[in-house]
């Protein structure tokens, strides 16, 4: 016979369950892998969702732990950054002994608390690098007010030359109320408060 009197027939492919093709996976086997990879995937979203709350939660208290460490130290006995002076716009004189400051920032406004004493002419040089004088220190004024007076926890009380003046500027420059005890004109002790809305 020739190729062409026998015709060619493909090649069946063997029933499943004969030869050597792959028995039919039952139902256990199945579920378990099924188990298995929803396993997987759930541990790959859950783990990292679940290290974001914690990181998320401890940040948030390690925020509100460092803002009570904060309020409880009070005024540090230390200059301001450089950084700090210029955006609170607070240029202490550089004869200025006794630098004490203190920062607080919320979503309403940023404030710095600074003391320092400083001599006659320096005070003129913080005066009018701040953007005032002399001229407007009104006697007896006191410009801090009570709730500045309570988180510094300065004393503007009797028996004392108090000499007060607010200088405010155009948002978002700082406002500073400014009051100086002039007991001593020779050495004169400011109190700044200097608030900046973002």
């Amino acid at each position: 016979m020739t190729a062409a009197e026998h015709p060619v027939v493909p090649r069946q492919s063997v029933p499943p369950g004969d030869g050597d093709g792959k028995p039919p996976q039952d139902r256990r086997r199945v579920i378990r892998r099924r188990l298995i990879t929803a396993t997987i995937i759930v541990l790959l979203i859950g783990i990292p969702a679940g290290y974001l709350l914690i990181s998320a939660g401890q940040s948030r208290r390690s925020g509100k732990d460092k803002e009570a460490e904060a309020a409880a130290q009070g005024l540090r006995e230390d200059w301001p950054s450089g950084m700090q002076r210029r955006i609170f716009e607070v240029p202490i004189p550089g004869n200025a002994t006794g630098v004490q400051y203190y920062e607080t920032n919320n979503w309403k406004a940023s404030r710095m608390y600074v003391r320092f004493r400083t001599t006659s002419a320096g005070l003129d040089r913080f005066l009018s690098g701040v953007g005032t004088g002399r001229a407007a220190l009104k006697p007896g004024a006191v410009t801090i007010g009570e709730r500045d007076i309570k988180i510094s926890d300065w004393y503007f009380g009797p028996g004392v030359f108090w000499a007060g003046t607010t200088h405010t500027n155009k948002d978002p420059r700082p406002t500073q109320n400014i009051t100086v005890n002039m007991t001593d004109p020779a050495s004169p002790v400011v109190y700044v408060v200097s608030a900046a809305t973002p």
